[in-house]
């Protein structure tokens, strides 16, 4: 399924630099903390930084695959829109998602408002947390992954990709979510 027949933007740096299938090799330990970040938030246009919410509330940071802001992975698309429709449950929870994509500011900009996106979309186009995350890459473009973290910032949960389960579905994080808040 694509999402569009327009292709430009598509081959550009990014594209060459996450070429090379690598596949995902998270050697983040649950229990442990997980590698700090700041990045732009698109959708609410304020820098984020991942230590914040420790102390304060459950994070799930959700990478996704986004080719350009015409072209999403079929397999990640279904998945962003499951998110962004079930974000109040969520948020109502006191979890936020942080969805990190490897589109520039641009790109993202346009994502945001085509899906009308509620929840925070982290723009790292260099792919430095995608790389710090371990989560792999292939075909132009970084592989998803999910990350639980509880209030203390402690990884509860990972879900790496893979084509039997590219994501974690929305009820598998919101089950996670309610055994971290217990």
């Amino acid at each position: 399924m694509l999402t569009s027949t327009d292709f430009s933007g598509l081959i550009n740096e990014r594209f060459f630099h996450n070429f090379l299938p690598i596949p995902a090799s998270n050697s983040l330990k649950l229990g442990g903390i997980t590698p700090d970040f700041e990045l732009a938030d698109i959708t609410h246009k304020r820098p984020v930084r991942l230590s914040d919410y420790r102390g304060k509330q459950p994070v799930i940071i959700a990478f996704t695959r986004i080719f350009t802001e015409k072209q999403y992975c079929p397999l990640c698309y279904p998945h962003i829109k499951a998110l962004n429709e079930n974000y109040e449950q969520f948020s109502g929870r006191g979890v936020e998602i942080l969805m990190i994509t490897s589109t520039d500011r641009q790109q993202s900009e346009k994502v945001v408002q085509d899906l009308g996106l509620k929840m925070p979309l982290l723009s790292d186009r260099a792919c430095g947390v995608f790389r710090a995350y371990e989560v792999g890459q292939a075909l132009g473009a970084p592989l998803p992954g999910q990350f639980v973290l509880d209030k203390q910032g402690k990884l509860r949960f990972k879900h790496l990709f893979s084509f039997l389960s590219p994501n974690a579905s929305v009820e598998k994080l919101l089950e996670v979510i309610n055994q971290v808040a217990s």
